[in-house]
């Protein structure tokens, strides 16, 4: 019975450090955000089906998701093929503008802009220095993981035009 009390004080109190560690600022007050579905975004390799995350008092304004649409159009991409795009307005004016592919069969790749409120007049590539890298918030992951069962979807069935077609219109908007 000791050694096992011992052994649980000794992993909380790993666990207080490593929450410590993980930059959960105590000021922190998660709150809901919705996620709304657009119209696919065609460009000349690639459909990509479009997500905008936002406080559900503050959707995107619709300037913002033509100065984002229209950047991906003039902007030489690597993306390919079938994808999807996630606007994100986080805070009151920082956007992150996520465009990701599916490769390889099973294989999500992405590509990060970002637009910082007035400070810049556009979209920019997010810069991601380091090896260990952001990758996506809560919210962000609600139709990344649409997307993900979607894509299971197509990949079990004919994976024809048809199906191709039926992958497009699975779109989701709700709650995040």
């Amino acid at each position: 019975m000791l050694i096992s009390r011992t052994i649980m004080i000794s992993e909380m109190t790993r666990l207080a450090r490593l929450l410590e560690i993980s930059s959960i600022d105590g000021a922190y007050r998660h709150v809901p955000k919705h996620v709304t579905a657009g119209e696919a975004l065609e460009l000349p390799e690639a459909t990509l089906k479009w997500y905008e995350v936002h406080p559900v008092d503050r959707p995107v304004p619709g300037e913002l998701t033509r100065l984002a649409r229209t950047y991906l159009m003039k902007t030489p991409l690597e993306v390919r093929g079938l994808g999807f795009v996630v606007l994100h307005r986080c805070g009151r004016d920082f956007y992150f503008l996520i465009v990701c592919s599916w490769r390889n069969s099973n294989e999500l790749w992405e590509t990060v802009f970002y637009k910082d409120g007035d400070a810049m007049s556009g979209f920019a590539p997010f810069p991601r220095d380091g090896e260990h890298k952001p990758t996506l918030c809560v919210w962000e992951l609600v139709p990344v993981w649409h997307e993900q069962e979607a894509w299971v979807r197509f990949l079990k069935s004919k994976r024809d035009e048809a199906a191709a077609h039926q992958w497009l219109l699975d779109r989701f908007s709700g709650s995040a």
